[in-house]
């Protein structure tokens, strides 16, 4: 599991890691100080598990650059770990695209559980915007298909040639705890139950999955 972690804190970057660690036992952490970094790191990755972002680092106005990273890396997976609890700057955050909203006031137990529902491909959003009442503005993504990550593609391509969960994460590097948590997304996002139906509508869908 690869994930970039982008905040202009040393300390509190430290401090997440040991959390991050938690989610895969073979996980990469990638590292970026502010948003022109974040961008480069991203780009060199290319297939990244997931996304941290601070929302309010140098080289742009936090929400700019959840847009901009949203609009230039549409497939992968982003969370927004902040100091803000505004209301508003949350809404603003999740209709920008993001998946998931922290507060760095949020226990690590609590982190863990929001990043592992991202990972399995729910929308986490944090429980004040809950309770307030207000609407939840669901992410919308503009494509007439699924929006999987790169890293789903290739678990679904593994999938289609009939490999198990354990000789899929072999052949990407990952766990097979990781594999299931792309499987459990996959399937939520498809709105399917098993492998079978997943590949069904793979098929309807005519998505051309990788090599």
């Amino acid at each position: 599991m690869r994930i970039l972690l982008a905040d202009d804190h040393p300390l509190f970057r430290e401090g997440v890691k040991p959390i991050l660690q938690k989610l895969d036992a073979r996980v990469q952490i990638l590292e970026a100080v502010d948003f022109p970094s974040a961008f480069k790191a991203a780009a060199r990755a290319g297939d990244l598990d997931l996304v941290l972002l601070d929302l309010n680092m140098p080289g742009m106005s936090g929400l700019e650059g959840i847009t901009r990273f949203r609009a230039t890396f549409p497939a992968m997976p982003l969370v927004v770990l902040s100091a803000a609890e505004d209301l508003f700057d949350i809404q603003r955050v999740l209709a920008a695209g993001a998946l998931g909203y922290l507060t760095k006031s949020t226990s690590s137990d609590g982190i863990l559980e929001a990043l592992l529902q991202v990972l399995a491909g729910n929308l986490y959003v944090p429980p004040k915007l809950l309770k307030s009442g207000l609407p939840v503005p669901y992410p919308r993504f503009g494509s007439p298909y699924p929006e999987f990550s790169e890293r789903q593609l290739q678990v679904l391509s593994k999938l289609a040639q009939g490999h198990t969960n354990r000789q899929i994460g072999e052949m990407l590097e990952v766990t097979e705890g990781t594999v299931k948590l792309h499987m459990t997304a996959i399937f939520r996002i498809l709105r399917v139950n098993n492998r079978t139906e997943a590949l069904l509508v793979i098929q309807k869908l005519g998505l051309r999955l990788p090599e």
